[in-house]
Parts: C-alpha cells; structure tokens; sequence
C-alpha cells in the first residue's frame, strides 16, 4: 500500500495508521492512531482539524529539554500526556540545557565507543526498547492506546526515532506485515526530504566537528537498518515482539486482543 502523510500545515511527518493491512484480513481503522513530529507553533487551521479529527489524547514523547526549547500548542479538547523516552545511547546527559549541547557530548563518545553514527543508532534503539524506565514508559504509551476512546497522537521532536519505535511495537500488536512495518518507518526520510536537505546543506558549512556531523545526519536519516536492527535485536532476546511486549512490556493476552478488537475493523 502506498503511505500517506496528513496535510496539515506545519506538520510534515504526521500520518494515520489508519487502512494498515493485518494479517486477520482485517484493516486499522482510519482517524484513530496517528503519529507525528512536534506540534510546535501549529497556525489555527491545523488545529481546527485536530479538533474535527476528534483528538482527545496526545502523547509527548520529548524530553524537558526538548518541551522548552519547542513548546507543545494546544489542542482544544485534548489532554496531553508527558511521557518522555530518552532518546540516546547515554541516559546521564539529559539535562543539559540544549540538544545542540547534548548532541555535541554524545558526538565526542561516537567514534571511541560505537565506530560509527550508525552503530550509534542501533544503540539508541536498544536503550528505548531494552532499558528498564524506556519499557515503563512504553507499557504506558500502550495503557494510553488502550483507555482512549477517540483519537491518540504520539509524538516526539522529529516522529522518527521514539514516535518510530512506538509505531513498530504498536503495528506488530495489531498484526501488520513487517515488510509494511518497515516500510512506516522509511516514510519519515520521503516525507521530511526537503527540510532534511537543506539541513544537511546547512551542516556541511558549519563549523563544528565532523564527528558532532556525523551523529546529526544519522538522526535525520531513517535507514531501513536501524529498525530492522531492533527488530532483529527483539527477536534475539525474546524470539517474536509479541512476546517482546508480553514478558519486557508485560501486555497480557487480552489485552493484546483488545487492541485489535477495538482498531482493526
């Protein structure tokens, strides 16, 4: 099937789930699960449609810091929950007062402790799902999931990396095909390519070490291997990510096939 985004103004990485395949035959329901980047500075026609899309829980997935620097505009009618997922291979520098900051920490370890910015991703990923707090904060993404009764956005800074990771553990919950789940993921690269060119054009003239380069790009970009890095990393530790979220997310069988009675039509 061919992935979507939603056209709302000052969002370029929001899609709905919504006409996903499952392996019952069945589909997601459209106007339920979507996902997204910031809602940051959001003009008033988007959130009219946020409110005509019947929004009623949104999940923040940012750290403090992220929230301060790009604050979250409110959306009639929807609380909005802070659930924050440390999104580094490091969880001890989070409280800096910038990303540029943290970043630039976390880019001096690159090369001495993972070879690479790629290697460095897959860490991150294994932090998300593998850390103790990461799998706390994900057994509530999915509790939210669960009690909503109309629409739920999750989100992070740019909807690829923890936004991504949600969207992967929620889709193999409802039974998608993980070609397609893959798939998702990629979209972010297709749907923010002009910003991210003009980004990375940006960063080629600054001057800033080459290293702290290399971890942004490997932030912007949605390679295919980094989430079938965790999948496979899922699949190692637990054999399937049902059973993932089962036994590290503890998921119980009905609530598993509540999700599905209640998204998939």
């Amino acid at each position: 099937m061919r992935i979507e985004r939603l056209k709302l103004k000052k969002l370029d990485n929001t899609r709905d789930l919504g006409g996903f395949p499952t392996e019952d035959g069945r589909t997601i329901k459209h106007g339920k699960l979507i996902r997204s980047g910031k809602l940051y500075n959001l003009p008033k026609c988007t959130l009219e449609r946020l409110v005509d899309m019947h929004v009623t829980t949104i999940i923040d997935m940012r750290i403090d810091t992220e929230l301060n620097e790009y604050p979250s505009t409110a959306v009639p009618g929807a609380k909005r929950v802070h659930l924050p997922l440390v999104c580094t291979a490091t969880t001890g520098i989070t409280h800096e007062k910038s990303m540029a900051r943290t970043m630039l920490k976390e880019s001096k370890r690159i090369k001495k402790e993972f070879g690479s910015a790629d290697n460095y991703m897959l860490s991150v990923y294994k932090v998300l799902l593998f850390d103790e707090q990461s799998q706390l904060q994900i057994r509530k993404f999915f509790e939210l999931v669960i009690q909503d009764e109309n629409c739920v956005i999750w989100h992070c800074s740019a909807g690829k990396d923890r936004t991504g990771i949600c969207a992967m553990l929620l889709e193999h919950a409802l039974g998608v095909d993980e070609k397609l789940i893959i798939e998702d993921y990629v979209a972010t690269g297709k749907f923010q390519q002009k910003k991210r060119l003009l980004q990375k054009s940006g960063l080629v003239i600054m001057p800033i070490p080459h290293m702290f380069k290399q971890i942004l790009y490997a932030l912007m970009n949605s390679k295919p291997q980094y989430i079938m890095g965790a999948i496979d990393e899922i699949k190692q530790r637990y054999g399937t990510v049902i059973d993932y979220l089962k036994h590290a997310i503890g998921l119980t069988e009905e609530q598993l096939q509540f999700l599905k009675d209640k998204y998939l039509q």
